[in-house]
């Protein structure tokens, strides 16, 4: 066998083969995608190819705010890595880690590699939570004060305040760094 197509029979291997999911998106739809990452959402992978990562998420509205946050620093840097919740074909949210890699800085989404990996098991979902609290929780277990949370949301800190409020509440949290550890999948 010629060594090219042997190192392209490794790296199709590697791929397809990878413990984690993998994708290729243009323009954020679904180029390719490995085997984990189709079961990981509870799709099979022909199901997924062609469509947008927009399905993945819990709401239209999330999949546009991840973009938002996502694009200028993919722009600035050429990589992207959060985690975040994500929906399941059946509707189940689930705590995801997300890494991308844009193949050109100025236009991030035209063409990127991505790299998911369903971390529910350390962190599982512990209450049913609005989008808007999904969206401050993403950012307060960064360390985000509300007042960071509010800019990058385009909200008052006050708003922000109640929805951390709320958050304590359904998870039983008397102190941030509790509420922290709930939304990181500690026991109560």
């Amino acid at each position: 066998m010629d060594s090219s197509i042997e190192l392209q029979h490794t790296l199709e291997l590697a791929f397809h083969r990878a413990p984690v999911g993998l994708c290729v998106s243009r323009h954020r739809m679904i180029e390719i995608c490995n085997e984990a990452f189709a079961q990981m959402f509870g799709y099979a992978q022909a199901d997924l190819m062609g469509h947008s990562l927009a399905r993945l998420y819990p709401s239209l509205d999330e999949f546009a705010h991840i973009g938002k946050l996502g694009l200028p620093v993919m722009q600035a840097t050429g990589t992207y890595s959060d985690e975040r919740i994500m929906c399941r074909s059946d509707g189940a949210l689930f705590w995801c880690h997300v890494a991308g890699c844009a193949l050109d800085r100025a236009d991030p989404f035209a063409h990127a590699v991505w790299m998911f990996e369903d971390i529910s098991q350390r962190r599982p979902v512990g209450a049913a939570l609005t989008m808007r609290e999904r969206e401050i929780a993403q950012h307060i277990v960064t360390g985000a004060t509300s007042k960071q949370i509010a800019r990058l949301l385009e909200i008052s800190h006050r708003t922000v305040e109640a929805h951390r409020a709320r958050l304590m509440r359904k998870l039983d949290a008397t102190t941030t760094g509790e509420l922290v550890a709930r939304l990181l999948g500690a026991p109560r």
